[in-house]
């Protein structure tokens, strides 16, 4: 039990928790923060939902009502009291004392009733009722004017549309479906003296001179008049206020001159430069990081239809990324390390920004910080994707108080660069037999629900940037930004849903693609934590319900009779697996960044995974760098060369292409590689690449490429980046491979704790993947080697490894993975 000193600080109601079910048959503990599903895992009343085929078996949970509950103690309870509950997932009653205090359904809103006439002097308590979402769904989807449709192929759990909690709970085709509950945020009791803080937001103006003015606005609720000071500090400058309160909201603004600001970068590009604001009230505050920074989407018609660019500060950038998807399933199982882990993973591969995907959460406050200090833009979207949405008054209502509280919460990060009104809601008008056969009704339903989202976005942010939906074409175009390619951001899919080659990628030429992808199955150590060797087959039902996405595994395989040789084995399946998956996303990026300044921007899709499972995901679920991953370092570098065929397959262009404000000269060694490891020196290429540019550095044609062998080069440029690649004219598996003779040898560095493995070759070694179930990250990966030549790898484990004992590494290569021998 917690007491409240009598000064009236805040009761701080996190920690353990009494959990029940509604029946009262089930009874243990939760820690909150907390979701209920790792609660009863904890307590052995559930076996874990990640492993094998348990997510059968556990979903009961879902269905059944839970109640937490616990004591605190007030020593008085003279002046006005609230709770502050956030993250609350989500139809739930809040009761003090046995009184209702809140009747909540909408897991994306701050919560602050007044419960002073509940309280007592001594023993208090507070309860809170979880409905069933599923009950709770079907009882709203009843209650509908009309049927609203949602994705059954990606809710296998119905009806979550229904419902403002992240719609991934309900399954995804990357997600497992459990429809999880709990608290996740804050849960307090406060006092409120005189006045506390409701928002606080600002806004930038930079003066041609380069000097910034700084608005800051604060609102303060209180219950009745008065007068309180109020500080406002940016970075040392304090400024008191003496202000007038009344009943209600008051709002109050303060001005800010920085005459020499430093200004905030996206990575790659500037430094993330950050300043401290502070607003502090006698018994509340709130702290932001802010930079001072312009965002401009630039939307321009040209000839081959209007661009989508983001100029930063006055420069266009380049934007370098992947989709973002909550951090894990269950919310327990996150945390702020994790998540920078995996944060710092994106940065680590060249990305400046990630898209905050619409079916999952306004992510906590934490993670935006992250993106701000490592200089990663974000795209946010509004939290609605892939379904069809009500559009009655009460839902409405509730959507335009999620967005005014998110969007004052998080607008004043310099990572935020864009606004979106959803995910792909457009493209589901035409997914739904209702909504086909109805368009117009169901069109003017979505106008109102995009409607009030704009309206309220723009009223809390004036001058923020807002896109009504991902993919669009434009503003009020309700076209196919699936396959038009001349205007807006675009999501290509054709290549893993409708089963089209690589090649396919390179007849689009897209504006900004936003999603583009394709699936790998979980590296082999993570599958080891979900899966008996029994198991240990892409047919076996635990593979398969580790497989979210219908025809996922055929296509896989498919693929691999399309470009290799058939593996020998699982292990060998898996790593091949994540080879096609580097190569199928590499061609699009590659192709799509050479034909910059008409396209700006490439996000794959996805960084991360939710739980172990295979998905699009370059980052395995615990952070693992997949294969493709060290592929994504190499491509998303800020000069990179890749070679392009042509369009009439007689030749291959080296584009090279420089993301920098400075430009650069490279020395490009083109040379053909035999099937015995041997480089056969073709050209050397001196190209020079102006500021924030893409050129054809050079051009081969086919017939200076021997058959049977491969196109190499390797190049430096005058920044000091470098790298190196091959091309395939043809596929791998018309390739006669021969034995590469890998030779390794170890060496345990003490200082740091790492190892060093030098990795040399006898013959042709391609895409050389090192793996140890041991957990930790290589300096590189999935690499090539030619013959006599060595490559120095270090391995960093996450956990200091036992003294003496070197991890068991395992090595393939696209020979060995495809050969008996």
């Amino acid at each position: 039990m917690t007491s409240l000193p009598k000064n009236g600080s805040p009761i701080d109601l996190s920690g353990s928790w009494h959990l029940a079910s509604a029946d009262g048959e089930v009874k243990t503990t939760i820690n909150i923060p907390g979701d209920v599903h790792t609660a009863l895992h904890a307590a052995n009343l559930i076996p874990d939902p990640y492993f094998g085929r348990n997510e059968e078996k556990i979903q009961l949970v879902a269905h059944q009502e839970w109640t937490i509950e616990r004591s605190f103690k007030l020593k008085e309870t003279e002046g006005d009291w609230y709770l502050d509950i956030d993250y609350l997932d989500t139809v739930a009653s809040v009761y003090v004392n046995g009184f209702l205090a809140l009747s909540a359904d909408n897991a994306f809103r701050r919560y602050r009733p007044d419960v002073t006439s509940m309280l007592k002097a001594g023993d208090n308590t507070v309860r809170i009722v979880f409905k069933s979402s599923i009950a709770e769904g079907a009882d709203r989807q009843g209650r509908q004017p009309f049927y609203i449709p949602y994705s059954t192929g990606n809710s296998p759990i119905p009806n979550g549309n229904m419902l403002r909690k992240p719609q991934c709970h309900f399954g995804w085709d990357w997600n497992i479906a459990l429809a999880p509950l709990g608290l996740y945020g804050t849960v307090a009791l406060k006092k409120l003296e005189t006045a506390r803080i409701e928002h606080v937001t600002t806004r930038q103006t930079h003066n041609l001179d380069g000097s910034v003015e700084l608005q800051v606005t604060a609102t303060l609720y209180s219950k009745n008049p008065g007068i309180v000071p109020v500080h406002f500090e940016l970075d040392g400058e304090r400024v008191r206020l003496d202000v007038g309160v009344n009943g209600g909201e008051t709002v109050i603004n303060q001005f800010f001159q920085i005459d020499k600001p430093k200004l905030w970068w996206p990575s790659g590009s500037g430094e993330q430069a950050l300043y401290t604001l502070k607003v502090e009230l006698p018994a509340d505050s709130v702290t932001k990081q802010i930079g001072l920074r312009t965002v401009e989407l630039i939307t321009t018609p040209d000839a081959a239809g209007s661009r989508f660019a983001f100029k930063v500060n006055g420069r266009e950038i380049f934007c370098r990324g992947a989709n973002w998807i909550p951090a894990d399933a269950l919310y327990s199982l996150s945390s702020p390390e994790k998540t920078e882990d995996l944060l710092q993973s994106a940065k680590a591969a060249n990305m400046n920004m990630i898209r905050v995907w619409g079916g999952g959460f306004y992510e906590q406050d934490y993670f935006y910080d992250l993106c701000d200090r490592l200089g990663l833009m974000v795209w946010q979207d509004f939290m609605f994707a892939c379904n069809l949405y009500p559009s009655t008054d009460d839902f409405l209502d509730s959507v335009a108080l999620e967005v005014d509280y998110q969007v004052k919460r998080l607008s004043s990060h310099p990572s935020i660069a864009i606004w979106c009104g959803d995910n792909e809601l457009v493209g589901a008008l035409t997914w739904f037999e209702e909504s086909r056969k109805d368009r117009d009704r169901y069109l003017v339903s979505y106008d109102r629900l995009n409607r009030v989202i704009e309206l309220a976005m723009k009223k809390a942010a004036p001058g923020a940037i807002w896109w009504p939906s991902s993919p669009a074409s434009g503003y009020l175009d309700f076209g196919d930004a699936w396959h038009a390619d001349g205007s807006g951001d675009m999501h290509y899919w054709s290549v893993w849903h409708e089963n089209k080659s690589f090649d396919n990628y390179r007849t689009v030429r897209p504006r900004f693609c936003s999603e583009f992808g394709f699936q790998s199955y979980t590296s082999l150590p993570v599958i080891k934590t979900y899966a008996d060797a029994k198991d240990m087959n892409v047919a076996s039902p635990v593979m398969e319900l580790h497989q979210k996405n219908a025809g996922g595994n055929e296509r896989i395989a498919g693929t691999m009779f399309r470009y290799f040789r058939f593996p020998k084995d699982f292990p060998n399946f898996v790593y091949l697996s994540q080879i096609q998956q580097g190569l199928a996303i590499k061609t699009a990026v590659e192709y799509w960044r050479s034909l910059k300044p008409h396209c700006m921007g490439t996000i794959y899709w996805q960084l991360n995974d939710t739980w172990p499972v295979a998905s699009w995901s370059s980052l395995d679920y615990g952070g693992r760098w997949k294969a493709m991953h060290y592929l994504v370092k190499r491509f998303f570098q800020p000069v990179a060369v890749a070679a392009i065929p042509a369009d009439d397959g007689k030749s291959i262009r080296f584009s090279l292409v420089n993301d920098t404000l400075d430009e650069v000269s490279v020395d490009l060694s083109i040379s053909i590689l035999t099937m015995k490891g041997e480089r056969k020196h073709l050209r050397d290429v001196q190209a020079v690449c102006s500021p924030d540019a893409a050129v054809t550095a050079a051009s081969i044609d086919i017939s200076d490429i021997p058959e049977g062998t491969l196109l190499a080069w390797r190049f430096t440029a005058s920044n000091g980046m470098g790298g190196e690649g091959h091309h395939v004219h043809g596929t791998y598996k018309a390739l006669e491979l021969e034995p590469a003779g890998l030779q390794v040898t170890h060496e345990y560095v003490e200082e740091d704790g790492s190892v060093c493995l030098n990795v040399t070759a006898r013959g042709l070694a391609l895409f050389v993947m090192i793996e140890t179930d041991e957990d930790g990250k290589y300096s590189d990966n999935a690499f090539d080697l030619a013959a006599g030549e060595t490559r120095r790898i270090t391995f960093t484990p996450a956990k200091a490894l036992e003294k003496g004992k070197l991890p068991d590494f395992r090595f393939y290569d696209l020979h060995s993975c495809q050969s008996a021998e």
